[in-house]
């Protein structure tokens, strides 16, 4: 009995620097994991060096899912909440859109006269800083877009659309393009 402080000193202080030991090992595990994974370089607008391009927030992929079903649909409504207000839209031919009234107006006049869709392929979601240094939520897709031209001939292209998302919203599309491969055609730049 003369023991029993001792031993309850000794299993109080072993229980102790278990409980230190744990604490510490976890806090590592913990900084390591919040680091952000590096997966390539952009120099970003209005920048002049190349800034990591970072893992972004892949929620955003089930925005876009949303709003290629929403056009898909021609629900113009769906299609405008989850514009930014300031949306900006930049096509593969030069073409610029700003404003989710014009886009509105614009898918609205196109959706009478065609029947555009869109599949998903594949998307990664990306962030960097911009030239305020702030970092920007970017997701790449690839896209396969059908249409009929107006000879009634199936028309197929390979998108790639590059979002910029803000707080969830979409605030910037560019669109870049690629016609179905001919093998026949001669090959250029």
């Amino acid at each position: 009995m003369k023991n029993l402080p001792y031993k309850s000193m000794l299993v109080f202080l072993s229980f102790t620097c278990l409980l230190l030991t744990s604490c510490l090992n976890n806090s590592e595990e913990t900084s390591t994991a919040k680091a952000p994974t590096e997966i390539g370089s952009a120099m970003m607008e209005g920048t002049s060096e190349m800034t990591p391009i970072l893992v972004g927030e892949t929620s955003n992929q089930a925005v876009w899912l949303e709003y290629i079903q929403a056009h898909n649909d021609r629900d113009l409504d769906k299609i405008a909440e989850i514009n930014a207000d300031d949306w900006e839209g930049y096509t593969a031919d030069g073409s610029v859109l700003k404003g989710t009234a014009a886009h509105i107006e614009t898918l609205d006049n196109w959706f009478k006269t065609a029947s555009p869709k869109w599949q998903v392929k594949w998307m990664i979601a990306n962030a960097a800083k911009n030239k305020d240094g702030v970092i920007e939520q970017w997701l790449t897709t690839g896209n396969d877009y059908t249409d009929v031209d107006p000879d009634g001939s199936p028309i197929f292209e390979y998108n790639i659309h590059d979002i910029l998302f803000v707080d969830g919203k979409i605030k910037k599309i560019n669109v870049y393009k690629r016609a179905q491969p001919v093998e026949s055609a001669e090959f250029s730049y």
